[in-house]
């Protein structure tokens, strides 16, 4: 078990933090979204009602959209755009380890790495894929839950309801979107510069602390 958390440590954290604080937003937003509900006259709703309710699918995943999209947005520019100077960029003018070709006949070589062909080319850029998948399925899921949340307002107001395509066009779904993305490519933007003047020892996010400015990589 100590094995396992010391080899596990950075993973269990964050998945440890992302349930308390999701636990902590379905609870808020339960009393919330009730609370609204009693302002506009209408029934209050029980817990698991909620979980299915357009306020909580809504702001789950225009979150969960964000952050994938920042993730692998942040994973595939950096394949060819570089900040001299940030630990959080490949190196100026030099190949780095990560720009190699995959050897089949390496120790422990990923399957598909050994496989070869179509699957080989496909792995090569699995991780950008599965982020920028991950992003849609969020968009699409936050879409939805923006709908059935601005209906059930509407159907409380006795207005007519939106539909899918006249929600596309709605000023609100895209409001939610961008609030979100403007604060995520922020905080990518703060790090790539931060890293080049600031430093954190034992990170593997900084670079060495006497490292100069302008040393490019961690």
């Amino acid at each position: 078990m100590k094995t396992f958390l010391r080899n596990n440590g950075l993973s269990i954290c964050f998945i440890l933090l992302f349930i308390g604080a999701l636990a902590g937003q379905v609870v808020l937003g339960f009393k919330e979204h009730n609370k609204e509900l009693i302002e506009e006259g209408a029934q209050l709703i029980n817990f698991p009602a909620y979980l299915t309710s357009g306020h909580f699918i809504e702001s789950t995943f225009e979150n969960w959209e964000s952050e994938f999209l920042q993730m692998g947005l942040f994973v595939f520019l950096t394949i060819f755009l570089k900040q001299k100077g940030s630990s959080e960029s490949k190196k100026i003018d030099e190949t780095e380890e990560v720009d190699r070709e995959p050897d089949p006949n390496r120790k422990d070589a990923p399957w598909p790495v050994k496989k070869g062909g179509f699957i080989l080319q496909l792995y090569k850029h699995s991780l950008t894929i599965i982020l920028l998948l991950l992003f849609v399925i969020s968009l699409v899921l936050h879409f939805f839950g923006s709908l059935k949340d601005e209906n059930e307002k509407l159907l409380l107001e006795g207005k007519p309801l939106e539909t899918v395509s006249s929600y596309l066009g709605n000023s609100r779904f895209w409001f939610e979107s961008f609030q979100n993305w403007q604060s995520e490519f922020l905080s990518v933007f703060a790090i790539i510069m931060l890293s080049i003047y600031f430093r954190q020892i034992g990170s593997s996010q900084s670079k060495p602390v006497d490292a100069p400015h302008m040393e490019t990589g961690e």
